[in-house]
Formats: C-alpha cells, structure tokens, sequence
C-alpha cells in the first residue's frame, strides 16, 4: 500500500463522526467514548438536530482529563458544554494532509474538524496522520529510512511514573501538569505497567468512579507492549496502529529508556516539512 504524501484531507477522513448535545452529562459522553473505542466526539447545540451544519464544538479525552477529572469536577454534574474545547477549530477537506499536521502541531490537538462550506463533515485524527505518512512512497517519516536509530531521535527521555498505590486524580493532575497523555507505573521503583488518559475515561469516569478513591494499579494496563530502539519508525507505528495504542515504551538491552507517541511523530512530521510549509505560506 502506498499513498502520496500530500494527499488531501478530504481523501483520509472519518466521515462517521460520533456526538453528542452540549447538555450532555460528562458521563454520558464519558461513557459514549468509552463504548465506541473513541477519542472524541462532536458538540452539537441542546435542542437542536445533530446534522453537521450544527456543530458548535469538539471533545476530547484530554478534555475530560483536564478540565474534569483533574480538576475534582463530578461527571453528573458537569456538562459537556462546560469543559468541550473552544471556538470549534477546523480546516477545509482539500487542503493536505502536511497542513493538518502543521494544525495540529500548532494548536497542540489530536483530533480536527474537517469542513465544506459551513458544514462539519469529517474529522481527522493524529492516527490518521501517522498511518498516512508511514505509508507514503516519500515524504517526513520516509525521510527517516536513512536515519541511525531514529527511534533514538524521536522519543522522549523524560519518562513521567506515578505509584501504582496513588490515586486516579493524582495520575489525572500529572498529566494535565505535564500536558501529556500517559505515565508509566511503579512499584517499588520498577515499571510494572502504564496508565493513559484512556485508562481514565474507560475504566474510571464511564463507571462514575470517585478519582480520588480508585488506585491507579486497579485501572492500568499491566501488559507493557514495548518496542526495541533499533526498531524502524515504520516498526513502532505499525505496531501502534495493532494494538489500538498511542504511546510506545522504548527499550534497550531490555530497560526502558524513553517513550514514543503517536503526537511525537506528527510533531517530527511538522517540523521537517516547516521549510516548505513557510515557503508556500509567504
């Protein structure tokens, strides 16, 4: 399978767009994510159709993580206008999909609103970016074949833990601090499994789970898939893409020496295509 590079939004989006009323409860739509396997759904105003000229707003789980959960808010009664991101942000479906990462990367945002005139008609999602460009003949990731390691160049060290025995809310707040989706969990100092905002949402928030009585080794995910550095970018986003995942522990000589995540590679993505990005820009 090979794809062009620059191909157009509009060619790779979602069209199924899953969503819910500003009026919602946070844990309706809590558990709305958590049953369709899902990382956000479009806002759509109370008492009015759900059609996609109506969109008014995105939520994600880092919204949920963020603006609820962190912040001690019940899920009951909280809204989903209250903590939804906002202004709606979107781009056109013919524009590229190098322009949507060069979006994302600016806005720091892991799913877009792709629009037509004046209506929401699909979205795109940093997964979708990264199974696309894994795939073209050529462009920012293919660049990476000639790369030593890249896996090396790629992933962050500063690897974020949280104790197996802490709270959900304290796990919450670290990454909301940290702006970051996952955390590896200890016990005793050694990695025993990690934790994701997804974690949260499906295993805590979707039950209407007090955060600050649940421990975080009761929601974590033990099995760690991990990844050898030696690995091709190609290798590690495969492998993401297997396994539903969207942060990859990087291992050498077996100990965990950094993390990978599907926005490292949209943020590598968008910075060696800025050049040219700036250029047609001017």
């Amino acid at each position: 399978m090979t794809v062009d590079f620059r191909e157009t939004i509009g060619h790779c989006m979602q069209r199924d767009l899953g969503g819910v009323s500003e009026d919602a409860s946070v844990l309706n739509a809590a558990g709305l994510m958590a049953a369709r396997r899902i990382g956000s759904l479009v806002v759509y105003p109370a008492e009015k159709e759900p059609r996609h000229s109506n969109v008014i707003g995105l939520l994600s789980e880092s919204d949920l993580i963020r603006r609820v959960m962190a912040k001690g808010l019940t899920v009951t009664g909280t809204t989903v206008g209250q903590v939804m991101a906002g202004p709606l942000l979107s781009i056109p479906s013919d524009r590229t999909m190098l322009d949507a990462s060069h979006f994302m990367e600016k806005h720091g945002i892991r799913h877009l609103c792709v629009s037509e005139g004046n209506s929401i008609v699909g979205l795109i999602s940093i997964r979708d970016l990264v199974k696309h460009f894994v795939y073209a003949e050529k462009g920012p990731i293919r660049d990476l074949d000639d790369v030593y390691r890249p896996l090396s160049v790629l992933m962050r060290r500063d690897i974020q833990c949280v104790d197996r025995e802490a709270s959900v809310m304290t796990a919450a707040k670290l990454m909301a601090d940290k702006r970051i989706g996952a955390l590896m969990v200890t016990q005793a100092g050694e990695v025993t499994g990690i934790i994701t905002e997804r974690d949260l949402i499906q295993k805590s928030m979707a039950h209407n789970q007090d955060p600050a009585e649940i421990r975080v080794g009761t929601v974590m995910t033990q099995t760690l898939i991990e990844i050898d550095i030696n690995r091709t970018v190609h290798d590690a986003s495969d492998l993401m893409a297997e396994k539903h995942i969207r942060h990859l522990p990087i291992t050498e000589n077996r100990k965990i020496v950094g993390i990978l995540s599907v926005r490292d590679l949209v943020r590598m993505i968008s910075v060696r295509d800025r050049p040219r990005f700036l250029s047609e820009q001017a």
